[in-house]
């Protein structure tokens, strides 16, 4: 079945690939349900799109919202066939420097929070003995660098749920895919990343270094997201998907270095 013939829950659709996936699905015609902790933002498009766009207000560290805005988009359209797994933000520092405060938040969300948006998607998923799960994982779920080591141990956890999950639900009709984009012209080494509140001298040639780095990065990275978003719904139309997909020539570099092979 194409992909815009499906319906698909979102999560993070405020800005990034949420918000580029879900503009690409409505313009196929694709009916989405697309949440985010700031709905506002998807106004615009809501307004342009009111008979195939269901707009929910999500922060997936609440988990009863969750339950509540999967169990909205199942009676609105009778149906989830696809979850794009996406809500997330990075933690910059050292593993020294941030507040375990900062890295609790930061597994919050793209650990349990991602893991629970899972856990609500797949009763209504199993009741229909079909479905698709992309989890936006990252190639820092492969490859680890300075000042990203807690927001690389989250995506090194979301790869391992995902491959396990993939055992366990493919007896059951639903299909799973990890996707490790690497840069990509979104906002996520602008406003989706967090600076740790501490920064320690002693780190500056490692991690003072990556964090200029990345500032530097923003706006000027070689991946298009709307390439990449195009590639995902070729996925989610294959017949036998993989169970990952690497995005961008940087991340195919990269995993080709780290384990000698493509996943």
């Amino acid at each position: 079945m194409p992909a815009c013939d499906k319906v698909w829950f979102l999560t993070g659709c405020s800005t990034g690939f949420g918000r580029v996936m879900t503009e690409e699905l409505l313009k196929l015609g694709a009916r989405v349900t697309a949440t985010a902790r700031r709905p506002e933002s998807l106004q615009e498009l809501a307004a342009a799109y009111p008979e195939t766009l269901q707009v929910l207000a999500l922060d997936v560290t609440d988990h009863c919202a969750i339950a509540e805005c999967v169990d909205a988009s199942a009676l609105k359209w009778g149906s989830i066939d696809v979850l794009y797994n996406n809500a997330g933000y990075g933690l910059i520092g050292g593993i020294e420097e941030p507040t375990w405060e900062e890295i609790r938040a930061q597994f919050e969300t793209n650990v349990f929070g991602a893991a629970e948006v899972i856990r609500q998607v797949l009763p209504v998923m199993r009741r229909q003995g079909t479905g698709h799960i992309l989890n936006i994982s990252s190639i820092v779920g492969f490859v680890a660098y300075s000042a990203g080591g807690w927001y690389a141990a989250t995506k090194h956890a979301l790869e391992a749920l995902s491959e396990s999950l993939s055992y366990e639900v493919k007896p059951l009709g639903i299909k799973v895919t990890s996707v490790q984009p690497g840069p990509f012209r979104t906002n996520f080494a602008g406003s989706s990343l967090k600076m740790a509140e501490r920064s320690m001298p002693e780190y500056e040639a490692t991690v003072g270094t990556r964090r200029k780095a990345l500032k530097e990065m923003d706006g000027a990275q070689i991946g298009d997201p709307v390439r990449a978003c195009h590639a995902m719904m070729k996925v989610v139309e294959a017949e036998n998907p993989p169970l990952h997909l690497v995005l961008g020539s940087y991340a195919f570099q990269e995993t080709v270095r780290y384990t000698g092979q493509l996943l």
